[in-house]
């Protein structure tokens, strides 16, 4: 029978269109993986607009700029903030001297808060360097919370694990690791088979290569990417566009957008982190130190039984007859 070829590339072999397909399939599969939903309304989110002091005043504080407006009152800061979204200023407190607040306009609505400063400015967990980045991250939050509330609400409770971004992309690290752990074990266990047959029954030498033969089993037998390891999350600065790696979506903000895993280098938001299980897959990438490491961590790290430390130990101590 003739072989057809494609009608759009006539140069292209039917076996060639199914490599193709394939392809775009895994590609395609990997893409559903991220949810673009947050990024775009971050886009949307209103950028911020300083209103400018246009008169003198005097005693401003050295870390502010002419978005101080001096001691004004609310209703004056209202005034001034109607020019529409993202308007910002920082006036003091009538009420208590040396109190600052920030003023911002968010959907017609003004809205006040504490301004705090020890060398960056926060009015909550997060700390900038300007008021500037301290206005943009805010309102990108408020504008997902006030269009996306619900959503982030669901996101983190209907992502499964096993169907997370984090599991998909490094089934194959994880498979390729287990087939290393397995190699291994059958080593070692060779090893001990030879180690058994070579002693002497009875003597010393004998008992001592019988029990090193059983700690060989014992060790040989263990697959360290079984055992049980939290993740050792901190709050990060992302750079570019980063994902959580539970729920596939984008963790919006400046800075500080989410926490990251200092042994996997898993990406999280706040709330999803809370329900990832005690999986860690420590990588050599990230673990760069041995002291002050937890044991779980090293031996997972280096895909090894022992710890390569206790080793050393070990050896030291019998090279010095101890």
């Amino acid at each position: 029978m003739a072989h057809h070829q494609n009608f759009m590339y006539p140069h292209v072999t039917q076996h060639e269109q199914r490599v193709g397909n394939a392809r775009q399939h895994r590609v395609s599969g990997i893409q559903q993986l991220w949810k673009s939903y947050l990024f775009q309304l971050q886009s949307q989110a209103p950028t911020p607009k300083r209103i400018v002091c246009t008169r003198e005043v005097l005693y401003r504080p050295l870390h502010y700029g002419r978005e101080f407006h001096g001691r004004i009152s609310r209703e004056e800061a209202d005034f001034l903030l109607q020019e529409g979204n993202g308007c910002y200023l920082v006036r003091e407190s009538q009420r208590a001297h040396g109190q600052y607040t920030l003023g911002l306009r968010f959907e017609g609505v003004t809205k006040n808060y504490r301004l705090y400063y020890d060398g960056q400015h926060y009015v909550g967990d997060k700390k900038f360097d300007t008021v500037q980045d301290l206005v943009a991250d805010g309102l990108i939050t408020l504008y997902l919370e006030a269009h996306a509330g619900e959503y982030i609400a669901k996101m983190c409770v209907q992502s499964r694990y096993e169907q997370s971004p984090y599991v998909t992309l490094n089934s194959y690290k994880r498979k390729l690791r287990n087939i290393k752990s397995e190699k291994r074990r059958c080593i070692s266990r060779q090893g001990s088979k030879s180690n058994s047959l070579k002693s002497a029954s009875g003597s010393e030498d004998g008992v001592v290569s019988q029990v090193s033969s059983m700690d060989g089993s014992i060790t040989g037998d263990l697959n360290v990417h079984h055992f049980e390891k939290p993740h050792n999350f901190k709050t990060h600065n992302f750079k570019g566009f980063p994902w959580c790696d539970l729920c596939g979506n984008f963790m919006w903000g400046i800075i500080a957008q989410g926490l990251k895993c200092e042994d996997c280098g898993f990406s999280a938001h706040r709330k999803c982190s809370e329900n990832i299980p005690n999986d860690c897959l420590p990588d050599l990438k990230y673990v760069k130190r041995v002291f002050g490491m937890d044991l779980t961590t090293l031996v997972k790290a280096h895909n090894t039984p022992r710890p390569f430390v206790v080793d050393l130990c070990i050896k030291e101590i019998e090279n010095r007859g101890m």
